[in-house]
């Protein structure tokens, strides 16, 4: 490459499991929909220097050889990008490796520098974008290729007024084949309207629902099938509260997309069984759903009041009419909940039957309203980040003591997926998605038991997990670098700009 060429190489770190190996598996279930969002959003050409760019999703990186890219012959600019706070130590150990074998810029991108206090590892060399990369990306680009970066970038505004990206690269099919089903993550949408003080989704994108172009939604579906992908999930949230959600299934079924997906949606879904029917014709496989809790009285304190857990099983019934599988999400470990009412909400759950359910810890996930109570009232006892996955009690409950509560959390894996349920879900049902969908759907059931009895959290990130390096590997380079054993708690970012407060103020209630 000329010299005149900046190498980008955009990477999503994965993060270190309790045994400390770096979480990797051979086969992964979703895709990372930010590494090609980005990718799409680099010019080839800036100010006179060719752009190249190289993607990296290490949940489904079965060696190491992509380390060595970490070298400033092949790698100018370093991206972690879309890093959650249980991500953060990966993400600054790769940024210590690439910086001490001298890759001259390294950013860290993504919910957690967005939202939580990082000053703690700034000025270190490294630089933190605490905004969407629509705003800012270009200038680290800029930066890179003509001088420095700066210690930060989007300080002051964290969202962007109106989405315009372009249509994403579609991946190759060598990128495909790294998950159990050729799939693409597409993101139509950002925002939710809701409140929910556990979320971290209001502050990564704010409460109004802002939309891309609905053609740039449709060009992305048809390169995607073009590609090989074939299985799409919509990452947004609520996608039925995205305005242009009729116009895009409709834009979909006159375009002939052809492709199944899943969509999450909110429970309040089960008021529109038109909707419900005319995603099933556009190809819906199956929607997702933050039920969380069968307790109205859990489920308001928590700021969730935009469900009525009286129209669960309404919900199911509507969607499994139309041949749309539904899958549950539920949190256990409410601070109201004692063991006797998870056993309870267990027991509602297999009398409502969702064709498929997953279960997690409550945790409180920094930058969240939940978090910072917890953290003011000195609940919070775990103190490193990378347990706060939700699959690991980090906090003091009231009443159930944090190892019962993550055997419980297991143990709703084990009951929801038994053979009777997996048996009556696959032969007594006649279902919307293709042969191949369905299968992956029976074959989630099944592992989802075997893991849940071997205590591995089966939405971990794949199957076959893959144990090469781990933490101890690079604890030298994070000291070297940073200063640091492990992150402190980090305090949350408020909203100062204006067109944060805006996006921000926008709320649904039920």
């Amino acid at each position: 490459m000329s010299e005149q060429t900046l190498r980008v190489i955009l990477v999503k770190p994965s993060k270190y499991a309790p045994d400390g190996f770096v979480e990797r598996f051979g086969r992964g279930f979703m895709p990372n929909s930010t590494l090609l969002h980005i990718k799409g959003m680099t010019p080839a050409l800036l100010d006179g220097h060719a752009i190249s760019v190289e993607t990296v999703d290490e949940y489904t990186q079965p060696d190491l050889r992509y380390l060595d890219w970490l070298r400033p012959e092949s790698c100018s600019l370093l991206a972690l990008v879309g890093v959650q706070s249980h991500q953060m130590h990966r993400a600054l150990d790769l940024a210590a490796l690439a910086k001490t074998r001298g890759v001259r810029h390294c950013v860290v991108g993504g919910p957690h520098p967005m939202t939580c206090d990082t000053r703690e590892v700034q000025r270190r060399g490294v630089s933190f974008a605490l905004a969407e990369a629509e705003l800012i990306w270009e200038s680290i680009l800029r930066d890179a290729c003509t001088g420095e970066l700066s210690d930060v970038y989007g300080e002051g505004q964290r969202w962007q007024q109106q989405l315009t990206p372009p249509v994403p690269v579609p991946p190759t099919r060598a990128e495909l084949r790294r998950y159990v089903v050729p799939m693409v993550g597409v993101y139509p949408a950002r925002g939710c309207p809701f409140n929910c003080n556990f979320c971290s989704v209001v502050k990564i994108a704010g409460k109004k629902v802002r939309s891309q172009p609905v053609e740039t939604t449709v060009q992305t579906l048809v390169a995607a099938r073009a590609a090989g992908a074939r299985l799409v999930m919509f990452t947004s949230d609520n996608f039925n509260k995205y305005p242009e959600v009729r116009t895009l299934l409709e834009a979909m079924i006159d375009a002939r997309v052809g492709l199944p997906f899943t969509a999450q949606c909110d429970a309040q879904l089960a008021r529109d069984e038109e909707l419900v029917a005319l995603m099933a014709r556009a190809g819906c496989a199956q929607v997702f759903v933050g039920v969380e809790s069968f307790n109205r009285a859990i489920l308001k304190a928590v700021r969730k009041t935009q469900n009525d857990p009286t129209k669960y099983e309404e919900l199911v019934r509507v969607c499994h009419r139309h041949g749309v599988t539904t899958h549950f999400s539920n949190i256990l470990g409410f601070p109201e909940q004692d063991e006797a009412a998870i056993h309870e909400h267990i027991r509602t759950l297999r009398i409502i039957q969702p064709y498929l359910a997953s279960f997690y810890v409550l945790t409180p996930i920094p930058g969240t309203d939940q978090y910072e109570d917890f953290l003011r009232d000195g609940l919070i006892e775990e103190k490193n980040m990378d347990r706060f996955d939700a699959t690991k009690a980090v906090w003091r409950h009231p009443h159930i003591a944090a190892r019962r509560l993550e055997q419980l959390m297991f143990q709703g894996y084990r009951e929801f997926y038994s053979a009777r349920h997996m048996l009556t879900q696959t032969f007594g049902k006649r279902w919307n998605a293709p042969w191949f969908v369905h299968g992956v759907g029976v074959g989630y059931a099944a592992f989802a038991r075997y893991a849940a009895r071997r205590s591995m959290h089966p939405m971990a990130g794949g199957l076959w997990r893959v144990a090469l390096d781990s933490a101890s590997d690079y604890a030298a380079l994070r000291r070297r670098v940073f200063g640091i054993e492990q992150l402190e708690l980090p305090r949350s970012l408020s909203l100062t700009h204006a067109t944060d407060r805006q996006l921000y103020q926008v709320e649904v209630t039920a």
